[in-house]
């Protein structure tokens, strides 16, 4: 492995000396994202491409030396996916940040990778669109989230990055250039590539361009919350709402001890009584969009009738300021769990109808490892983040794999919208299927021969 200063000296020779940082020039900031494992070690260098050209030398010169590459975009992400290792090259994306294209008539965006959430969004409301994931900031790089699939609040509706990328340009490890999908509503034209780069953490290829599915922007908006006794009753709920046709944006469900801390957190007031927050187990918080208010004002009323004949203890309505207040609250979940001292942050995925079940046995989990485990998430679409604190590594890692596996026994997956880094890379190969983890490896093997694209990432490579 090639890490003294002389022979990087080629990337300068590739990106030119302002783009290029060696040594001391190295910003600590490089070695870390929003983990709550901290800083991995400070890498060799880092360099800022322009272009898919250069992005491609860069990772031909990796290649050829055994250099490993960490592509990074905002550094938003929570599971130490562009956290390097000793030797590395972090490859940041933050100079590929041009909105190449907005096309009002085919709803699609074409950006580079290191355009954030907040941009594109900017852009496409000039024409009444939005791009609509939102994984909890806008601070996020659109190849940020391609790496990881993001997700957040909006996916009961509007699907995860998965459904919302239509194309990509990616470099694969050989230094390849090749294109995949585009501004198409359908493509049945050999192997889908843009579904095998999304979620693959830049362990097969750097995305360098995407182009995005862009929705109608919804100008009138509501946020219900219903408290509920027990999550068995917020669980029954959230089919009827899903199956009804009303499009809920947001349909989430918050324990009663989250959303206590939450209020505490941001001093909070939403008009519900303290008696009714005691006596509820769980609640639910949904979000309606229209285009037209009268038909958004039915469907609350509708919805309200609905959660009432449900069991909810009671149905308040949060217009304006409030309802936007709640939203905001919950999305700084993890600043909060963060400044209360949680040793880790999981997202684990469930079938949504079992996510009572498996609530229970979480519980029952952490009761008998003496930890604490505290839960809110995603009810319409079953993912669930879990703040966990246990200061031993040891007896956490042991929690954490009796989690990981109570959920995969019920048909879950460990990460719902994080994604794996190297925060959880240990339990993916632990509990995943020794035949499909051959497989990825295998795929990784024919798009990154030589090992380089952000190895330790997902699993560890078999060479490097």
């Amino acid at each position: 492995m090639i890490s003294s200063k002389p022979e990087l000296e080629v990337l300068v020779a590739l990106l030119g000396d302002a783009h290029v940082d060696l040594g001391d020039a190295v910003s600590l900031d490089a070695a870390k994202d929003e983990s709550l494992h901290g800083a991995g070690q400070p890498p060799a260098a880092v360099v800022r491409p322009v272009s898919a050209a250069e992005v491609a030398a860069v990772v031909r010169f990796a290649a050829q030396n055994g250099i490993p590459l960490v592509p990074r975009g905002a550094a938003t992400g929570l599971s130490g996916g562009c956290r390097p290792e000793e030797g590395s090259v972090v490859l940041s994306t933050e100079r590929m940040s041009r909105i190449l294209e907005i096309d009002p008539l085919g709803h699609t965006a074409t950006v580079e990778p290191g355009v954030t959430l907040a941009e594109v969004n900017a852009a496409a409301a000039q024409h009444g669109l939005v791009y609509p994931v939102f994984p909890g900031t806008d601070a996020g790089s659109i190849g940020g989230t391609i790496a990881t699939n993001a997700g957040g609040m909006r996916a009961v509706r509007y699907g995860v990055t998965r459904q919302n990328v239509l194309g990509v340009e990616i470099v694969t490890g050989t230094g390849d250039i090749v294109r995949a999908g585009g501004r198409l509503a359908k493509n049945s034209s050999g192997y889908d590539l843009t579904q095998l780069i999304i979620g693959s953490e830049g362990t097969l290829g750097i995305v360098t361009q995407a182009t995005l599915k862009l929705q109608p922007l919804l100008d009138h908006s509501i946020t219900i919350l219903a408290p509920f006794d027990s999550l068995d009753a917020v669980a029954r709920m959230v089919p009827r709402i899903v199956g009804s046709g009303m499009q809920p944006s947001v349909l989430e469900y918050i324990d009663r001890s989250t959303m206590t801390a939450l209020l505490a957190y941001k001093d909070l007031r939403l008009g519900v009584p303290s008696d009714v927050l005691k006596s509820s187990e769980a609640h639910l918080v949904v979000v309606l969009e229209n285009r037209d208010q009268e038909t958004l004002d039915r469907a609350v009323d509708e919805l309200a009738t609905m959660l009432a004949d449900g069991g909810a203890l009671d149905v308040y309505v949060l217009e304006g300021t409030k309802g936007l207040a709640l939203l905001e609250l919950r999305e700084s979940a993890f600043w909060m769990v963060k400044a209360n001292g949680a040793d880790d942050l999981i997202d684990m995925a469930v079938p949504r109808a079992l996510i009572p079940e498996y609530l229970m046995q979480v519980k029952a989990i952490a009761k008998q490892h003496g930890a604490r485990v505290y839960g809110c998430g995603h009810a319409g679409d079953g993912n669930i983040h879990f703040s966990v604190y246990e200061k031993d590594d040891a007896r956490r890692h042991e929690l954490l794999l009796d989690i990981f596996r109570a959920g995969i026994l019920l048909g879950g997956t460990i990460s719902g919208e994080h994604g794996i880094g190297r925060d959880k890379r240990v339990y993916y190969e632990a509990l995943t299927d020794p035949a499909k983890l051959a497989l990825e490896r295998r795929i990784k093997s024919a798009l990154d021969p030589a090992g380089v694209l952000n190895p330790g990432a997902v699993f560890v490579p078999l060479t490097l």
